[in-house]
């Protein structure tokens, strides 16, 4: 195993999970959803709590595992998640009860994205979370930055795929996706953007013009 590899892991290792995130970590694989690590929960919770995020809008609820990350470092933020699955979302809620949140501090969607979001106000969230179908996901940030303030900033999970971006022999469409997107962003002057390895990648986005 090579220096960046071990580093990588022990990055991902680092991280102690509260209770009732772990909880809602054994659900997620219980019902085969794929949550963010322990390493990209722990950026995201940073991030809410260096931005003093207030209101946090996530696509792709899961189970609650990246919204109950997200409300570890924003407690008092309302959160507005969606998803096309209610069964996930009913899961979720007994998760953000189970961890003392506030029924009022929580937004459920239920519903495809693609339908929901173009619905969602403009420049009102501090904070967009994307980890729902990879295959829109450029249509997804694009929302994101429309329904952020001008400030706020557009968090996508798996931004490096599986590991597959970086290969440059994986051609399918969900990695040129992500590729597209990547080299869209970096090139902008609307935001700042930063590409964190942890897990399998998370790309930040800083609104900085409408």
């Amino acid at each position: 195993m090579s220096d960046k590899q071990l580093s990588w892991k022990f990055a991902e290792e680092f991280v102690t999970e509260p209770d009732a995130i772990a909880e809602a970590r054994v659900h997620s694989l219980e019902l085969g959803v794929d949550a963010v690590t322990p390493a990209m929960g722990a950026q995201l919770a940073v991030l809410a709590a260096a931005t003093g995020a207030s209101t946090i809008i996530e696509v792709g609820t899961g189970v609650g595992v990246s919204g109950l990350w997200l409300l570890s470092g924003a407690p008092d933020a309302v959160l507005t998640t969606i998803d096309l699955e209610t069964d996930h979302q009913q899961s979720a809620k007994r998760a953000f009860t189970d961890a003392g949140i506030a029924a009022k501090q929580v937004r459920l969607i239920a519903g495809r994205a693609s339908d929901v979001l173009p619905r969602m106000n403009e420049a009102t969230y501090d904070i967009a979370f994307i980890d729902a179908d990879p295959g829109s996901v450029i249509e997804y940030v694009e929302h994101g930055l429309r329904m952020v303030r001008q400030g706020g900033t557009v968090i996508v999970a798996h931004a490096l795929w599986r590991g597959r971006v970086a290969d440059p022999a994986q051609r399918d469409e969900i990695v040129a996706n992500f590729r597209s997107l990547l080299r869209e962003t970096s090139a902008s002057d609307a935001v700042l953007s930063a590409l964190s390895p942890v897990g399998d990648g998370l790309l930040l986005l800083t609104k900085m013009s409408a």
